[in-house]
């Protein structure tokens, strides 16, 4: 790896403390919040993530995503959102994590949704008890966000608008779901920040570009 990728919790701090997050202000729909997990291993990082439960008429059924969910109105702010969540998903309690920073918020597409990321870095492998919305969670290097042989354009349709994005293969089984979406915009941005950018997907006016 390149001297200037960040494999330590430290340097990530360092990074984050670096950048300027762009927080958005407006009135939303839905506000939430996740929560970007990191844990040192050997000589780099793992990320946490979570696969949602499947439920009929659930637009992110089965997706892969960081702890999160809604803001509810008790709670004070969101990074407050974001640990309340992992609590109840999880069984994860971040109150005592060492907090690292926070990435820019994101926008939904097609819904009034705005969702607020903070970073988090935790010692050890703490027992993840998922609750009924959780079907599975998982930890992934970070080298499997670079590597070219996991990037893959994939169709997908959202309000019967049906767009190619771009996406993560994380899990080993091919018939798994992949990171997309909302995630994988704000894995873009924390890997660019950190040095360690997601390879550039060969496509061209969001299609694929032919070989």
């Amino acid at each position: 790896m390149s001297e200037l990728m960040a494999r330590t919790l430290d340097e990530i701090q360092a990074r984050l403390a670096a950048v300027s997050p762009v927080l958005d202000v407006k009135d939303v729909r839905m506000a939430a919040a996740v929560a970007l997990v990191l844990r040192e291993v050997d000589d780099d990082l793992e990320v946490l993530f979570i696969r949602r439960a499947e439920h009929d008429g659930d637009p992110w059924s089965g997706d892969l995503a960081f702890p999160g969910g809604r803001l509810d109105p008790e709670d004070a702010n969101a990074q407050a959102a974001a640990e309340r969540e992992s609590r109840e998903e999880l069984s994860l309690d971040l109150s005592g994590a060492r907090r690292l920073g926070r990435i820019s918020d994101v926008l939904g597409h097609a819904e009034s949704i705005r969702v607020s990321a903070f970073v988090y870095g935790i010692e050890g492998d703490p027992k993840l008890v998922p609750n009924y919305e959780i079907a599975e969670a998982f930890w992934s290097p970070l080298a499997h966000s670079t590597s070219p042989e996991r990037q893959e354009m994939r169709d997908f349709t959202y309000a019967d608008v049906v767009s190619r994005l771009p996406t993560i293969r994380l899990l080993e089984d091919p018939r798994a779901p992949v990171l997309w979406g909302i995630t994988y915009k704000f894995m873009d941005e924390f890997m660019t920040t950190i040095d360690r950018p997601i390879p550039f997907m060969p496509w061209v006016d969001g299609h694929p570009k032919e070989d």
